[in-house]
């Protein structure tokens, strides 16, 4: 349960749900990197995320949720295997599942699979719950480029074309991207990025 939050939070929490359900973009911290979100279930506003980024929609995008709950509403049968990994594990961890329903057919890969992490940052889990719907979560950097460490080594391509700018977290120092894992159909885990 998200605790209480300080007043700052309570404010950027109802400017960022606010550019959310208009289906622009913003730009964040999250979890693990900076990311670059939208509602991912809007898919014009996904694909303003792919232009931001530079990047071919043929490649899916992460997606955040704030609880199990809001998980099994996109995926109706998570698998044993996804549910124990998802009590076990502290690091952030996405994991890639199989036929989601109710996003936006531009953030599921022609696999008919989807990336998706139950954020364990505070703000990130507010935002979701007060937004309530999946928000993408994409690393804040062109295609092809570094992956931003901090908000400072955000491009300036990067900070001018997105709606809104969180400004919280941002001396904080991240340098780890989600460990990605697949559940494969014998229901066995391949790590994708540890």
């Amino acid at each position: 349960m998200v605790k209480e939050l300080n007043k700052r939070y309570v404010a950027e929490l109802s400017q960022a749900q606010s550019v959310l359900e208009t289906g622009d973009s913003i730009l964040y911290p999250t979890d693990t990197v900076w990311g670059i979100g939208c509602d991912a279930t809007n898919e014009n506003a996904v694909k303003k995320v792919y232009q931001i980024k530079n990047r071919e929609e043929s490649k899916s995008l992460i997606i955040l949720v704030d609880s199990l709950e809001m998980l099994q509403s996109i995926i109706p049968i998570i698998p044993r295997v996804a549910l124990d990994l998802i009590e076990k594990t502290t690091k952030p961890t996405s994991i890639i599942y199989k036929n989601p329903i109710g996003l936006a057919k531009n953030v599921i890969a022609n696999d008919n699979t989807v990336a998706i992490r139950i954020v364990q940052d505070e703000f990130c889990q507010a935002l979701i719950k007060k937004f309530g719907k999946p928000i993408v979560s994409t690393s804040a950097n062109i295609s092809n480029k570094p992956t931003p460490t901090s908000f400072s080594e955000i491009s300036s391509a990067i900070r001018q074309q997105v709606d809104y700018i969180v400004p919280l977290n941002q001396e904080i120092i991240q340098n780890k991207s989600s460990k990605i894992v697949v559940i494969k159909n014998d229901d066995s885990i391949k790590v994708i990025r540890p």
